[in-house]
């Protein structure tokens, strides 16, 4: 299983689901603020709150916490300032980690966050340290059973994705992060499933690590990933199920 799977990453950012149920919604309501100060309340002009409320209702956010979100980006209602950061650093055995945050204060963030790289073994690096190893992409996941492997090529290539792989038993389409949408919309019209739909960043090469090490790494990422500050993170390694169940 590859670093940048969904189903790998996917275990590490969101943990536990009961138990991160309240902020799973706390970052994505933050998620919302922001898409909405950068672009605008209307999500059929504003393709970033779109994906926002999108991935808000596939974990069925409750829709007052979405109408919330979107007035508290507006100015409707009172909220803190939201800003994103972008974190960049090593991680055990010098792997690549990215680190996607929203926060009202960004001096109380960047330390916290260089704390969790050091106490998961780990350092903060300076921006563009491994950015430029990492690919802003749309990536799609598709249950691969009762699906036409040519079927869904057609679909794909309709609809202007890059690539489309088979990842043990689901299949991976991935596009261009400006083509999100469309291709979205496009997979969904020729009657696929989708498992799941999002904004990833997707290493360029896989860094192969031995499993203590990659044991090591997983923890970082949960350390970090429990931040309330922060969205996502991403690794270059190429983490294993077993791993990941440690």
């Amino acid at each position: 299983m590859a670093g940048h799977s969904h189903s790998a990453n996917i275990a590490v950012r969101k943990g536990k689901a009961d138990q991160a149920r309240a902020k799973l919604f706390s970052k994505l309501s933050r998620y919302i603020i922001i898409a909405v100060r950068n672009g605008g309340g209307d999500p059929d002009s504003n393709l970033k709150l779109r994906y926002a409320i999108d991935k808000a209702r596939s974990v069925s956010m409750p829709r007052d916490n979405i109408e919330k979100a979107i007035k508290r980006g507006t100015g409707e209602l009172e909220g803190d300032v939201m800003e994103e950061l972008a974190y960049e650093g090593f991680g055990p055995g010098g792997v690549a980690i990215y680190v996607e945050s929203a926060t009202d204060n960004r001096n109380r963030t960047n330390g916290e966050v260089r704390m969790l790289f050091q106490r998961g073994g780990g350092n903060m690096g300076g921006p563009g340290c491994v950015g430029y190893l990492f690919d802003r992409k749309g990536l799609f996941v598709i249950e691969a059973k009762g699906v036409s492997e040519d079927a869904l090529m057609n679909a794909t290539l309709e609809a202007g994705a890059d690539d489309m792989k088979l990842e043990g038993d689901v299949y991976e389409v991935t596009c261009e992060a400006a083509s999100f949408s469309s291709t979205q919309e496009a997979l969904t019209k020729a009657g696929f499933t989708l498992k799941s739909a999002e904004i990833a960043m997707l290493p360029k090469a896989s860094a192969e690590v031995d499993v203590e090490t990659g044991k090591k790494i997983v923890k970082l990422m949960e350390l970090l990933d429990d931040h309330d500050d922060v969205q996502n993170v991403w690794t270059n390694a190429n983490l294993t199920s077993e791993m990941m169940e440690a």
